[in-house]
């Protein structure tokens, strides 16, 4: 098997890559002039290939600091709320020193809402021994900016997480390859 460097990968199709990946055939099968539709698709493959994307940024979140691996964070989430068409909630739990605890689907909505209970959170927090958070939640409607609700609850969850010497570090909205952080908007 012959080794190619990132740049030779960067060279070749959607095709020719899909095809190092899961195969000739299958890629062929899958590939419809769109990678989009490669990752949208019913077969078990793209979403065996996100999966792998996502446990590979965990890892990377995982192995340092969060907060400096804001790009990872981003990409994780995305990747996270790619393709779903209701709306949910995620936490990412990190230690003193930033590291990520864990990753926790919280809650899960409908189109254009899901209920988020401060008390949950605050439980799932002293579960994972976490002395920071980073929320997220994502639009389905693909507009980003942030609704008085949703700035409400990032009010609500600190307050309440401020009590068990949690902080909230940033709340991000994900709507479609748009990601908004809070934090950057000097909201959180």
């Amino acid at each position: 098997m012959t080794t190619l460097s990132i740049k030779s990968y960067s060279r070749l199709s959607d095709t020719e890559l899909l095809g190092k990946l899961v195969g000739v055939r299958q890629a062929k099968k899958l590939y419809m002039g769109s990678l989009a539709s490669v990752f949208t698709s019913g077969h078990d493959t793209p979403l065996l290939a996100r999966e792998l994307v996502k446990r590979w940024l965990c890892e990377e979140m995982k192995a340092g600091d969060a907060l400096n691996s804001p790009g990872a964070v981003r990409d994780y989430l995305k990747l996270h709320f790619t393709g779903q068409e209701f709306e949910s909630f995620v936490a990412i739990f990190l230690d003193a020193q930033h590291r990520v605890l864990e990753i926790n689907e919280l809650f899960r909505g409908t189109l254009t809402q899901t209920s988020v209970y401060p008390r949950e959170v605050v439980k799932a927090a002293l579960k994972s021994n976490a002395a920071a958070v980073i929320l997220a939640h994502n639009h389905p409607s693909g507009v980003a900016e942030p609704s008085q609700s949703d700035r409400m609850l990032t009010d609500a969850l600190k307050q309440a997480l401020a009590l068990v010497d949690v902080r909230v570090l940033d709340h991000m909205i994900v709507a479609g390859v748009e990601v908004l952080s809070f934090a950057e908007r000097g909201m959180v």
